[in-house]
């Protein structure tokens, strides 16, 4: 006779500790990187707040890429490239 297995699927959550990055006093000269999640108008969205950042707070430029797709993190191409060329990062989401 065979056995029968049943899993529970429940786990406890995961606690992890985090801390935000240290912001910026001012954008005044300083290069935005912006992180599409590929989903319809995030692209449009994020284009639109660079001119804010730009426009409006003095920000120097910007620097968009986009994910793989939604549901997964940024690769580390996409992250090495925004570290080195920017000076604060602005991920967005559309739909």
């Amino acid at each position: 006779m065979d056995k029968l297995r049943i899993f529970d699927p429940t786990v406890q959550p995961k606690v992890e500790e985090f801390s935000y990055a240290p912001r910026p006093g001012s954008l005044f000269g300083l290069r935005i990187g912006l992180v599409e999640n590929t989903k319809f108008n995030s692209d449009k969205i994020l284009l639109k707040v660079a001119a804010i950042l730009e426009e409006g707070h003095g920000a120097a430029g910007h620097l968009i890429r986009s994910k793989r797709n939604a549901s997964v993190p940024a690769h580390e191409e996409i992250l090495d490239e925004l570290a080195t060329q920017c000076d604060a990062v602005v991920a967005g989401i559309g739909d």
